[in-house]
């Protein structure tokens, strides 16, 4: 699996993130309404990608984004045991089963990263919509 690639599309989508919220800071609402929607959009498909990856690697990986939040800590004791341990295998099934095992990790991850990137530019854009609407109807007092 490689993991640079993965990594660098999400440096790229966090570029795009912050492009996008330099463009909307100088937005109407008509416009930020607009790209709500599209982030809600684009929010929702990174978490029907993540949710069909996370299915497909079920045999592998956690099924719940909460469960492998939770165990994160369990999971590190266990791979620092196991590599421990690796150092002294010799079965070269049990040292593929366990990268199988840390690759899926390291997916679910990434995707959580991805899934979490979204949600940040969909709560960015709502806080400046909000801010720019507050000032708007500040302005029509005056």
């Amino acid at each position: 699996m490689d993991f640079n690639t993965r990594i660098d599309e999400l440096q790229q989508r966090v570029g795009d993130v912050k492009a996008t919220i330099s463009t909307a800071a100088t937005e109407t609402h008509d416009q930020l309404s607009k790209r709500i929607d599209e982030a809600h959009a684009d929010a929702d498909y990174a978490l029907d990608q993540a949710k069909q990856q996370t299915s497909a690697a079920a045999d592998k990986a956690s099924d719940s984004w909460e469960q492998a939040r939770s165990d994160a800590q369990a999971k590190v004791a266990v791979l620092k045991a196991k590599a421990k341990r690796r150092a002294d295998q010799a079965d070269a099934d049990m040292a593929a089963s366990d990268a199988d095992w840390a690759e899926a990790d390291a997916s679910a991850a990434i995707d959580y990263a991805d899934w979490a990137v979204e949600n940040a530019r969909l709560a960015i854009l709502d806080a400046i919509d909000a801010r720019v609407t507050a000032n708007d109807r500040a302005a029509a007092l005056v």
